[in-house]
């Protein structure tokens, strides 16, 4: 707690800004400042209990989760449904239907607009992992944001992941890797781009679909990647106000021409304060289905009792033809955080999916602060 509010004490003294603050807040779970009682957590020992139910409830999902994800029979989903466009999605952005390109930070940003690393000062290290039952997929990443180490505000972003579907019919994985850096030009622009690599091999096909026999055709090429190479993202963000943001976005701007990594383009509009969120995205796929295909995203978070976010979203896929609604809910502290997210179509093709995610904010140890 104290460290918290060194920090929160410090960017107020040497950047006198909402934005600043609001930011700081944000990520360091809105504890309060210098002028706060230390002792809260005896006050209030609720907070003890909700991280506690927390651990709990994901140790429960994450076991169900994978036990159903593990079954041997072959999904009935399309693959794409199951592949997701390839996006890999925090439990924070998938609880907020994918909308969180505007007001994304930290280790969301690195994978939804990598402009956003640059508008709040952490280090943070973060893991995820995402069950797909339904599809038979399965995905584990960790990832690192800092931009409190550079005195020139540059902030640098790295993640892994790794993702497994469906092995007893389309049997595909693949390897994920990001580099990302930002830089704020300002109080109110923000630019930042992304090294992408991916690595995917598909030794089977969709028996869960059709009666087809293995074949090079559909089946992909055993034992060697059918996609392998670098592409790139780039986004901006604009806040004219701290409580207002406004961001575009391009992804894999080298335009692979596959759907494994299609060209998107899109952005968002946003409103926060350190309570609460609400943000509307609009997306362009130019590649999955061989013709222009919008994604529409609409999400909200609210931070009850200054360290339980609860989140709802809802995502419409022409692509697709789907439908989706989506939850979460966490507990966030100064030095770290855990969240859990749900996603489940109610129009299209059945599918669920659960994110599970923890994070470390390094900078609360007190070895590192934004004045560093």
């Amino acid at each position: 707690m104290r460290d918290a509010s060194r920090v929160l004490r410090r960017l107020s003294e040497t950047r006198n800004t909402r934005a600043e603050l609001a930011d700081a807040r944000c990520v360091t779970a809105r504890v309060g400042d210098a002028s706060r009682p230390q002792n809260r957590a005896l006050r209030f020992p609720w907070r003890r209990w909700a991280a506690k139910a927390c651990f709990s409830l994901l140790a429960v999902v994450a076991l169900l989760a994978a036990s159903g994800a593990a079954r041997a029979d072959a999904s009935k989903l399309p693959p794409e449904v199951g592949y997701n466009y390839g996006l890999t999605e925090t439990p924070r952005t998938a609880g907020m239907g994918g909308a969180l390109r505007a007001f994304s930070n930290s280790t969301d940003a690195l994978f939804m607009n990598p402009a956003n690393m640059a508008t709040s000062r952490v280090y943070h290290l973060a893991a995820l992992a995402q069950i797909w039952p339904e599809a038979s997929r399965q995905t584990y990443g960790a990832a690192i944001v800092d931009s409190i180490v550079s005195t020139s505000r540059l902030a640098g972003g790295l993640a892994a992941s790794w993702t497994g579907q469906d092995p007893s019919g389309v049997d595909r994985s693949a390897f994920d890797v990001r580099f990302a850096l930002a830089f704020p030009f300002s109080e109110h622009f923000y630019l930042g781009a992304t090294g992408h690599y991916l690595s995917l091999q598909q030794n089977g096909f969709p028996r869960g679909l059709y009666d087809l026999p293995p074949s090079l055709a559909a089946g992909g090429t055993h034992g060697s990647a059918i996609v392998q190479g670098i592409t790139f993202d780039a986004g901006a963000t604009l806040k004219p106000i701290p409580e207002l943001a406004f961001s575009v976005i391009g992804s894999n701007l080298t335009n692979p021409g596959n759907g494994f990594l299609p060209l998107m383009f899109g952005g968002g509009l946003g409103y926060g304060t350190t309570d609460f969120t609400v943000e509307a995205d609009a997306l362009a796929d130019f590649t999955t289905y061989g013709a222009t295909k919008a994604r529409a995203m609409v999400g909200g978070e609210y931070l009850a009792g200054d360290h339980v976010p609860l989140r709802l979203g809802y995502r419409y896929d022409q692509g697709a033809d789907s439908h989706a609604v989506t939850g979460g809910l966490g507990y966030v502290d100064s030095a770290y955080s855990i969240d859990l997210s749900i996603q489940r179509t109610v129009a299209g093709a059945a599918a669920t999916a659960i994110v599970i995610g923890f994070q470390y904010h390094v900078e609360s140890g007190g070895s590192l602060t934004p004045d560093d």
